[in-house]
């Protein structure tokens, strides 16, 4: 199935590496749908990405291990969210959005009671029902999937869904917010600072301005634009945008202790390191307003 948004076609190829992370004897994580979800449509982009990402002078492209690396950090966010003691509620709701083909809801322990909520335009959510209901697929958690477009109002159908304000929550962001303008990125911070209940907790991951700007990642954002998904946003302080959101944020880039699994294959260099792109994954926390 074609997706209508061109932008939604990425979610093949976010699949299609979860699956050769899959077949790894060291995988980081198993995904035991993610081939089916890719298709070869997926797998050829993913090649064709490699290949815009290929070192000048090397025979071929080269492995990208941010994906495994992203997914591995987000699975562990979330899991820790709904197991993690807490003093009062514990996170019983978990909101997805741009969830794409993701098969969290499949695939992670959730602790008894889980509700997942997965946001997407309704033609992506589809498809990955097809797929999962042909594989014989159960979630692991109360599943609830939420056909809206991210960049109109989506609140209402959320809360409609069985979403509750008042109630802890943990959020996740995959993938989404190079797609936006900043405006975009903006109005998807105040609705979900908006719903959070202070103590919510919500990771994402988001390119650096640095990275739309870098001569390293020229062919990366020339693909994507041919494709019709062009990358718009970026921060090199996605702190300060949480910050001015309502979160306080923490932000590690690839390659930083607690974000290498032993695959990034470079050293870790300082933030402000002119020419060199950067890209961040955000793990913030609602704060109390006032």
């Amino acid at each position: 199935m074609a997706f209508a948004d061109p932008v939604s076609r990425t979610a093949r190829l976010t699949a299609a590496a979860r699956a050769r992370e899959s077949a790894r004897p060291d995988r980081l994580f198993d995904d035991p749908w993610a081939a089916a979800l890719a298709g070869a449509e997926g797998v050829a982009f993913l090649k064709q990405m490699e290949e815009a990402g290929r070192v000048p002078g090397t025979p071929g492209p080269s492995e990208n291990p941010y994906f495994a690396i992203r997914t591995r950090l987000l699975d562990d966010f979330l899991t820790g969210a709904v197991t993690a003691p807490q003093a009062d509620q514990p996170v019983r709701q978990v909101v997805i959005l741009a969830a794409g083909l993701d098969t969290r809801a499949f695939r992670l322990p959730w602790s008894e009671g889980t509700r997942v909520y997965e946001l997407d335009h309704p033609d992506v959510l589809a498809a990955k029902q097809a797929t999962m209901d042909a594989a014989g697929a159960v979630p692991r958690c109360q599943r609830r999937t939420i056909g809206v477009d991210l960049a109109k109002p989506w609140a209402a159908p959320l809360e409609a869904a069985g979403y509750r304000r008042a109630q802890p929550s943990a959020w996740l962001v995959e993938g989404l917010f190079p797609y936006l303008d900043e405006a975009g990125v903006d109005g998807v911070l105040t609705t979900c600072t908006a719903l959070a209940a202070p103590g919510a907790r919500l990771a994402c991951d988001i390119v650096g301005r640095s990275f739309l700007e870098s001569p390293f990642t020229r062919a990366h954002l020339d693909l994507m634009a041919r494709e019709g998904a062009p990358w718009r946003f970026g921060t090199d302080a996605p702190e300060a945008l949480f910050a001015a959101a309502g979160w306080d944020a923490i932000a590690l880039r690839p390659g930083d202790e607690g974000a290498s699994f032993g695959r990034w294959p470079f050293p870790p260099y300082p933030r402000d390191t002119p020419g060199l792109p950067q890209t961040f994954m955000v793990f913030a926390t609602r704060r109390s307003p006032g």
